[in-house]
């Protein structure tokens, strides 16, 4: 792998981060709101300390968090925080850093997001290329079919009807929250079990509503190949159909595919933090949703910040990749 190709590609990444600062910094400042008047008014109703001393609180807070200074200085300083990896400071759950609250957040949206994705990856495009390939058996081109039809559900909907069916009616899976009520949370075996348990409705509902788009994409590349030469030279050669399905056909359908899967990740927070809010799990995308509420600058700029630089570096582990997936690519 030449030096002169990662380069272009950190490059292209650094890039990618410094877009995603910029258009994350200035979209919430379009709104006049200021979140720290709202947070101490809110207390000053609730009779927190006098609304005199109102203009005073916020004034200083302001000041602390620069908030005071011109757009463009906040511009700077936030770009320089930035490449130090220095969030800051959340506004509506001060003195929390956002470094911390996305660490609290990031093993339940990896257990939640990740894994589904992966696993509507594998099960989607197994199944798409299972309804492609001729050779396949009546019946299992026939089991796709079904899972094509929640390909217009969002994931949103799906988690409402089986919350309300599986867990509300029937009474086969938790209600939500990330563990039971009651329960300590430790390492044991018993725990995570019970963790396990509460985050299957999630699962299946997010599984459910992207594995028909795989399914779907997979078969309409795995028709594509069928007419390609090396395929039918491996037909010719006498290769039995296991062979060419998992060398010929199935390895090659898949390289589209993998660029898709990094891209999905991204695209999977939108529908996830809803998920989330709907089974009341302490993911990303919940904490991503209190933040805009809340108008909560600094930890909407970190969240979307991480998520930007994960997709953007998986981007750039997949094309890394590319030459495992498929010999005949070439890194120049």
């Amino acid at each position: 792998m030449k030096l002169r190709l990662i380069l272009r590609r950190l490059t292209f990444l650094i890039m990618v981060i410094w877009a995603a600062s910029t258009i994350t910094f200035f979209i919430p400042r379009l709104s006049n709101r200021n979140p720290i008047r709202e947070r101490f008014a809110e207390l000053a109703r609730t009779g927190g300390f006098s609304a005199s001393d109102l203009e005073v609180i916020v004034a200083s807070y302001n000041k602390k968090f620069g908030l005071d200074k011109p757009l463009w200085q906040q511009y700077t300083d936030y770009i320089g925080s930035v490449s130090r990896l220095d969030l800051g400071v959340s506004l509506n759950k001060f003195p929390k850093t956002v470094t911390g609250i996305i660490y609290d957040a990031l093993p339940w949206t990896i257990s939640l997001l990740f894994v589904s994705a992966i696993l509507s990856f594998l099960i989607g495009n197994l199944l798409g290329a299972v309804a492609a390939w001729p050779r396949s058996p009546r019946w299992m081109r026939g089991i796709a079919m079904p899972f094509i039809m929640f390909t217009g559900v969002p994931p949103v909907l799906l988690a409402i009807f089986l919350l309300f069916f599986l867990a509300f009616k029937l009474k086969l899976f938790p209600l939500g929250q990330a563990y039971s009520t009651g329960t300590a949370p430790d390492w044991s075996f018993k725990f995570m079990l019970d963790i396990m348990w509460h985050q299957v409705l999630p699962a299946i509902s997010m599984i459910l509503g992207s594995v028909g788009g795989w399914v779907l994409s997979m078969r309409g590349m795995g028709i594509t190949i069928q007419g390609e030469d090396y395929v039918n030279f491996a037909e010719h050669k006498g290769l039995d159909g296991r062979t060419i399905f998992r060398h010929y056909y199935l390895r090659n359908a898949l390289l589209p595919q993998v660029t898709g899967f990094a891209l999905a990740l991204g695209s999977l927070i939108t529908s996830g933090s809803v998920v989330e809010g709907l089974y009341a799990l302490p993911g990303l995308g919940s904490k991503l949703g209190e933040a805009i509420r809340a108008n909560d600058f600094l930890v909407i700029y970190g969240i979307v910040l991480f998520i930007t630089m994960s997709v953007a570096t998986l981007m750039v582990l997949v094309e890394f990749m590319y030459p495992l997936l498929d010999p005949r690519i070439k890194q120049e």
